[in-house]
């Protein structure tokens, strides 16, 4: 799952990253409005995380601006305002949900989940290739009859190569995908997490579903390998 997060509150901000990264999910920080805006309106993201008080552009303006623009990625609210007429607004403009502060990182993960189940009929609940399964909801994974225990880094990759399996995807593409916006490291890295993913889903049943592509990335077999 890929999150755009918009809170001006910089320590709410940077413990919402960090608890979204240890549940393996890909997120973007910003930390205003206009600049949540235009990442949400040039970038794809399941999901976008929106304060409502902040400085440029309030979040209404931004949900009012997304939705005008035909953009209808889904929006939950996190916010200070408790209002019920905060709330109402916040709805009446195209919110689909709304979260005060202070807050249960359980519900919200919760909350995070339903809003993209519910809003991305056309990927399937559970991404198969072959005989392995990946439960997107259920942060499971599946050889057969065999769960593997996956590092959060490691689900996300594999998440991304499923989505995207039968198609070469670059280095730089699976670090867009899988790493944070503020990861400024060498991209060699995602051989070190292509070789541990590996030995969790290939290596132990003699499979070969992590295909190396010379000069352009890697992919991941449609039949599982």
């Amino acid at each position: 799952m890929r999150i755009l997060l918009v809170d001006d509150d910089r320590n709410v901000a940077e413990t919402v990253r960090r608890m979204m990264l240890a549940e393996g999910w890909v997120i973007d920080v910003v930390h205003d409005g206009a600049a949540g805006l235009e990442k949400a309106l040039s970038e794809r993201f399941d999901v976008i995380v929106l304060d409502i008080m902040m400085p440029g552009r309030n979040g209404y303006e931004v949900v009012r601006d997304l939705r005008s623009s035909g953009i209808w990625t889904p929006v939950l609210m996190l916010t200070a305002k408790d209002g019920e007429y905060d709330q109402a607004d916040a709805f009446d403009i195209g919110a689909d949900d709304y979260l005060t502060k202070p807050f249960s990182f359980v519900v919200l993960t919760a909350r995070l989940r339903a809003l993209v189940r519910r809003n991305a009929p056309e990927r399937p609940a559970i991404l198969t290739a072959g005989d392995l399964l990946l439960d997107p909801a259920a942060h499971t994974v599946h050889r057969g009859d065999h769960r593997l225990n996956l590092t959060p880094r490691e689900f996300a990759l594999l998440h991304h190569l499923m989505r995207n399996k039968g198609t070469a995807v670059s280095k730089t593409a699976i670090v867009d995908s899988v790493w944070d916006v503020h990861y400024r490291g060498d991209e060699n890295i995602v051989e070190v997490y292509i070789s541990h993913l590996r030995r969790r889903i290939d290596v132990p049943f003699g499979r070969r579903a992590i295909e190396t592509v010379r000069g352009v990335g890697y992919r991941l077999a449609e039949d599982g390998g």
